[in-house]
């Protein structure tokens, strides 16, 4: 029998912090499935939303949209996922369907979408409920905390690798090595691309962590690579990595920032750009990124590295990749 209350962190008003409540467990309808947490990641758009740097869409909202669970319920159109069955919730919860980007299979820049962990609840709790229609089953062959990542930080770095050309460039940069870049290094080293991975300056532990997954170079943001750049991915939300990145990319090479957020892009001179050289952004995901990246990797022996934290504990989780102490990523577990 399912409890009629859940535990669960949510964001506290005027304050960058989590509240521990309880709330009525959510009763699912149409096509939602209600699940019960197994693991949910922690995503520095989760850190955005906290911290006030994205504008509240929800008072007390719940965060977390790189859910793991197991189907408990199901509304009277849920016929897509079983009983019992493991399935991911990812960022996007819902799109309209009927504008132009959705209408054009660019669902990602959908004008009404609704996102997980921001405008409905999400997985920094022990139940939480989806449209089961834009849930993702998962590879058996990862568990519930290594798959957790690979929701968010995978499937946006996944995204963005496509879009700066993927496997194609043969020299990938990727600057600020956290959840997102410690998956694509290895999905792009095992398409045999050469990675230089840029870090914090003095964050040779970080730098050490990029080389055992492959990197060819790491070294600060600050430094170039010993030869220009093919492509550029951004992780980090700092503005200046862009004409960083775009004095490392060679003519013809393309950048792409990754995050939803990101501080002010200082001015920079012409040249930097110049020579036919690309600068593009990402935006959420579609539900085609989802199945392509999850058949991929299902075929791929990923490691992602995980350092779990209890629900009870999201707070310290925020606070260690606030301060860039977690190499890989951290996830909560119920």
């Amino acid at each position: 029998m399912l409890p009629a209350f859940m535990r669960a962190m949510a964001v506290a008003p005027d304050s960058p912090t989590l509240l521990a409540t309880r709330r009525p467990l959510p009763q699912p309808h149409g096509h939602e499935v209600l699940v019960r947490v197994l693991a949910c990641g922690v995503c520095r758009t989760d850190l955005h939303i906290v911290d006030g740097e994205l504008p509240p869409h929800r008072a007390g909202v719940i965060p977390g949209h790189e859910v793991v669970g197991r189907v408990v319920a199901r509304g009277p159109q849920a016929k897509q996922f079983a009983i019992g069955q493991r399935i991911g919730i990812p960022w996007l919860a819902q799109t309209c369907g009927h504008c132009a980007f959705c209408v054009m299979d660019r669902e990602n820049l959908c004008d009404e979408p609704v996102f997980t962990g921001y405008d409905r609840d999400g997985g920094f709790a022990e139940y939480t409920q989806a449209d089961e229609r834009f849930c993702f089953a998962l590879p058996d062959r990862y568990d519930d905390a290594h798959v957790a990542p690979l929701l968010c930080a995978g499937l946006i770095g996944f995204r963005a690798w496509r879009l700066a050309g993927g496997a194609t460039p043969h020299r990938l940069g990727l600057y600020g090595f956290g959840a997102a870049a410690h998956v694509i290094c290895q999905v792009a080293v095992a398409r045999g691309q050469e990675v230089h991975a840029f870090t914090r300056e003095g964050d040779g532990a970080g730098q050490a962590f990029a080389r055992s997954l492959g990197a060819a170079w790491a070294g600060s943001s600050g430094e170039l690579p010993p030869r220009p750049l093919d492509a550029a991915l951004i992780f980090a939300p700092v503005g200046a990595l862009v004409p960083a990145a775009l004095a490392a990319t060679r003519k013809g090479g393309t950048v792409v920032c990754a995050g939803i957020h990101m501080s002010a892009i200082p001015a920079f001179d012409y040249r930097l750009l110049w020579g036919e050289r690309v600068l593009k952004s990402v935006a959420n995901l579609t539900r085609a990124d989802g199945d392509a990246f999850f058949r991929l990797v299902a075929e791929l022996d990923l490691r992602t590295h995980v350092q779990v934290f209890a629900l009870d504990d999201a707070n310290a989780a925020l606070a260690a990749v606030r301060g860039g102490q977690v190499n890989g990523a951290a996830v909560l577990v119920p």
